[in-house]
């Protein structure tokens, strides 16, 4: 079973939940493509530093898979895959979640150059779930109504929108699991 983010679920709303993220590490690359490209742009680069394409610094422990004799450690997948608009048109920043056990100490560091390990801060954000198609005119309808949401709510959005997928491909489109999450101010 592949590991989900944690997270606390502070309160329900209409249309959304508020939840508490902790501290995370991601894998992330910036790409400049289409909303529905940008992800398989992304993709092989970060599941290759999943997959082994790093320079194991540290064992990660024995319940994650083991150091291989070429140096890299194979890392299990996490959910959600998440998607961020950049600051210019067309720029993405793709992050896969990686396993909670993982630290920035334990994190092997990437072979490839666009690939980046790092931290993201506990936070406080407003999440949609829904299920359906990848597509930028969906999570944008979704985005759209999270944002207003949150605002009648009386609560002040801190950051961009982040898109989270957290299905395979071929899982058929209306029982995909989709989020549309914003971070909101304490």
């Amino acid at each position: 079973m592949t590991e989900q983010q944690p997270y606390r679920v502070v309160s329900r709303h209409p249309g959304f939940e508020l939840r508490r993220y902790q501290a995370h590490l991601v894998a992330e690359m910036q790409v400049q493509a289409p909303f529905t490209r940008a992800l398989i742009e992304a993709f092989r680069p970060l599941a290759g530093y999943l997959g082994g394409a790093n320079r194991a610094r540290h064992p990660v422990g024995a319940a994650e898979p083991t150091t291989s004799a070429s140096g890299s450690e194979k890392i299990a997948m996490t959910v959600p895959v998440v998607q961020i608009e950049g600051e210019r048109p067309g720029a993405y920043l793709i992050q896969f979640v990686l396993p909670a056990a993982l630290t920035a100490a334990t994190a092997p560091e990437p072979v490839d150059a666009r690939v980046r390990v790092r931290e993201v801060a506990a936070q406080l954000a407003a999440a949609m779930r829904f299920p359906g198609r990848w597509t930028e005119q969906t999570f944008g309808q979704r985005a759209t109504m999270l944002g207003r949401s949150v605002t009648a709510a009386g609560l002040q959005p801190t950051g961009a929108v982040r898109y989270a997928r957290f299905d395979l491909p071929w899982k058929p489109w209306f029982l995909r699991r989709n989020e549309v999450v914003l971070p909101v101010a304490e």
